[in-house]
């Protein structure tokens, strides 16, 4: 028994969780850190700058989906005929129609 916890101890990883918690150890942060968060908001201001100024205007822009909406419109016409030859709905009681022999069993 005392090997094993020997054994356990000397295997024991070291704590996964140090920087959380009560007690938890503060990692200063590190030139890469502080370049790191940098870029990041970099990035973050370029993609702000793209949501708020738009590279089409609203004119620009109408009717280029026109072609799009051919092709969906072509697909959904092709499901829907090829649903109603293979995926024909039925009900339960189609289903069970073969148990119904007679009517008269009272």
């Amino acid at each position: 028994m005392r090997l094993g916890l020997v054994l356990l101890h000397l295997a024991k990883p070291k704590m996964p969780y140090r920087f959380r918690g009560k007690y938890r150890k503060v990692k200063k942060p590190s030139m890469q850190d502080l370049l790191k968060m940098k870029l990041d908001f970099e990035r973050e201001e370029k993609n702000m700058l793209i949501l708020r100024h738009p590279y089409l205007t609203m004119e620009q822009s109408h009717g280029h989906m026109q072609k799009e909406e051919k092709t969906t419109k072509f697909f959904q016409r092709i499901f829907e005929s090829r649903k109603q030859e293979f995926e024909k709905e039925t009900t339960i009681a189609q289903r069970l129609c073969h148990l119904r022999v007679t009517e008269a069993w009272d």
